[in-house]
């Protein structure tokens, strides 16, 4: 299943985290609460398309929304958008919140908001109501990630 192939991505890098599952969460509140961690600890990972079959990944903190315009120009393009749940699954393997890049079928670039590094933070871990807890600097590491402003 898809919370396997996170597990296995995360062993593969060597990187250090924790597991946790939780019934069904109405709000990034209760996510937070739920997880023990700040809701702005919770990481949010947007698909990005940046053209035909050419996506990415946008880490960004749960209490901040992505800012487009840092995005494309940090990308010097100018259009990207959200695809919907069907083309985000068939891009990464991971149903809409569940989706991390790690274990992604296939591994798009990663970008971060600068405002986790140096954090403990908590991703989506492949299935519904399961998350990763790990340090955001051994994940840019992992990940080959960029860091830079996006929100």
């Amino acid at each position: 299943m898809s919370e396997e192939r996170v597990r296995a991505a995360l062993d593969a890098a060597g990187i250090d985290y924790t597991i946790s599952r939780h019934g069904p969460v109405k709000s990034l509140a209760e996510a937070a609460a739920v997880r023990g961690v700040e809701p702005r600890q919770i990481v949010k990972t947007i698909v990005v398309r940046r053209g035909d079959g050419d996506y990415l990944f946008a880490l960004v903190p749960g209490d901040r929304t992505i800012s487009w315009a840092k995005l494309r120009a940090l990308l010097g393009v100018g259009r990207l958008s959200m695809p919907d749940a069907d083309v985000a699954f068939e891009a990464t393997g991971y149903e809409r919140g569940t989706i991390t890049p790690f274990g992604s079928l296939t591994p798009w670039p990663v970008f971060v908001d600068e405002s986790i590094a140096g954090q403990e933070i908590s991703l989506g871990g492949g299935a519904h109501d399961v998350a990763v807890t790990l340090l955001a600097n051994d994940a840019i590491k992992a990940l080959g990630a960029t860091v830079a402003d996006i929100t």
